[in-house]
């Protein structure tokens, strides 16, 4: 007989600075807090139902929400053109309204917000960066640490493939059509090629990342917060908590150099290499996903 999963409303959680971040959780309250986080213009739904199900089925109370400037999060700061971003892109300096420290110093803001004083962390892509600043930052708070296709902040590791800065530095329209078409193009090219979605899938996704609300302006802020963000290669060095890295081998948008280069930084971590996985989470990988997650946090007692 299997115990259903209590999925939570979208809730709210103001934070000190301002910022209101929306949330949802799966599971037990009681069970081991787990804190996924999404990454770059990806709203808290691109962590898939069935996969935060799971994760709560193998004892985790899930934890997911949006970042600031995406979906139902507080959307606001000042509007950056395309050539501020691609500076940073190219040199990692511009002037950016927040970074990557500000957005780990949300997720803490969440963590308090739930009355949580720890939690394991797992974070995509961007989300990873802010997961492995979280575990610098404040390492008592982060009870296991899983780095997911993203990377250690170095320049000269995880860069993403010349195919894809046409679709990165392309004007977006502020169309739901539009959206949908943009968002079909840019996962046609970064998804996993041994794990493919189907177009129908990928529309609906796009669909319904919009309706929950998306802003361009505040997608290139993320973005700058990543053109911008510090090398972390040294100090994930000193991390004791238990690190787990995954990374496609296919994956476009951040080379696998960058998982590499993060597990070789974290004393003892483990590094999983999924052949034919690009920069997205295929429901065919969500047992390999839970499977990793939890033997990770088994490590830390």
């Amino acid at each position: 007989m299997t115990t259903e999963v209590i999925r939570s409303e979208e809730l709210f959680a103001p934070l000190r600075n301002g910022i209101e971040l929306c949330y949802q959780t799966f599971g037990d309250p009681d069970a081991e807090p787990l804190l996924l986080v999404m990454g770059l213009g990806g709203p808290m739904i691109w962590w898939d139902d069935d996969l935060c199900r799971q994760l709560a089925a193998a004892g985790f109370y899930v934890i997911r929400y949006d970042n600031r400037d995406i979906g139902r999060s507080t959307t606001r700061g000042p509007t950056l053109g395309l050539g501020t971003v691609a500076r940073g892109f190219l040199t990692g300096r511009a002037p950016t309204p927040y970074r990557i420290a500000q957005l780990a110093e949300d997720a803490f803001g969440l963590l308090d917000h739930l009355d949580l004083p720890a939690a394991h962390v797992t974070g995509v892509s961007m989300g990873g960066m802010i997961a492995q600043t979280m575990a610098l930052a404040v390492p008592h708070r982060v009870l296991s640490l899983t780095s997911i296709m993203s990377t250690t902040g170095r320049r000269s590791v995880g860069r993403q493939h010349p195919q894809l800065l046409p679709l990165l530095f392309s004007r977006r329209r502020d169309t739901r059509e539009a959206y949908v078409e943009s968002s079909l193009r840019v996962w046609n090219v970064i998804g996993s090629p041994a794990y493919p979605t189907d177009d129908a899938t990928l529309r609906q996704r796009a669909g319904d990342t919009f309706d929950r609300g998306v802003d361009p302006a505040g997608v290139l802020r993320q973005m700058a917060a990543i053109t911008t963000q510090p090398d972390r290669t040294k100090a994930l060095g000193t991390l004791s908590m238990p690190t787990l890295v995954l990374h496609g081998t296919a994956d476009k948008m951040v080379h696998v150099s960058g998982g590499r280069a993060t597990a070789a930084a974290a004393h003892g971590a483990e590094l999983v290499l999924i052949s034919g996985m690009g920069h997205d989470l295929p429901p065919a990988l969500f047992d390999t996903f839970t499977a990793a997650i939890r033997r990770n946090a088994n490590r830390a007692g």
